[in-house]
């Protein structure tokens, strides 16, 4: 049994329309959870970027100050970050600077408001992947569901 949430709990969060932490804070503090498991139901579509201080092209990490942190907002789009203008990011932890949860009712939505989202993201100060996820979701293969782990070879090739 894994008893901590996943990094990826967001798309859960998105696609049921629930909060994991309050349901998990609720049920610690011996609540009802707020929600019946039984009637849960999956709806729509979201996708998880994790946005990293790395170089885009060789995905090595890529540490410095933060000059610039500008969050996109708008329908669907959800960004948890612990970073800001005027913070560093160092060598010493993982170089993950934010998760982008982009969610809609279908893949060709949440692909359309990542696009925007992507493109809205402005960071200035450590290399980071926005613009490898820019190609991406432009990307054929992956627009088209139709890709595998070599994705990212071809796309380099």
């Amino acid at each position: 049994m894994n008893t901590r949430l996943q990094v990826e709990h967001p798309i859960t969060e998105a696609t049921l329309g629930i909060d994991l932490v309050e349901a998990q804070l609720r049920i610690a503090s011996g609540e009802d959870p707020g929600f019946d498991p039984a009637a849960l139901a999956i709806t729509g579509h979201a996708l998880e970027l994790r946005v990293n201080a790395e170089d885009p092209k060789r995905f090595l990490p890529g540490p410095g100050p933060v000059r610039t942190w500008t969050e996109p907002t708008g329908e669907g789009v959800r960004v948890d970050s612990g970073y800001a203008a005027g913070t560093t990011v160092t060598p010493a932890y993982d170089s993950l600077l934010a998760k982008l949860i982009v969610s809609g009712p279908d893949r060709d939505a949440v692909l359309a408001r990542a696009r925007e989202a992507v493109a809205g993201f402005r960071i200035e100060g450590p290399k980071n992947n926005l613009p490898f996820f820019a190609e991406l979701l432009d990307n054929a293969e992956f627009v088209a569901g139709e890709y595998d782990t070599g994705i990212i070879g071809r796309m380099r090739s």
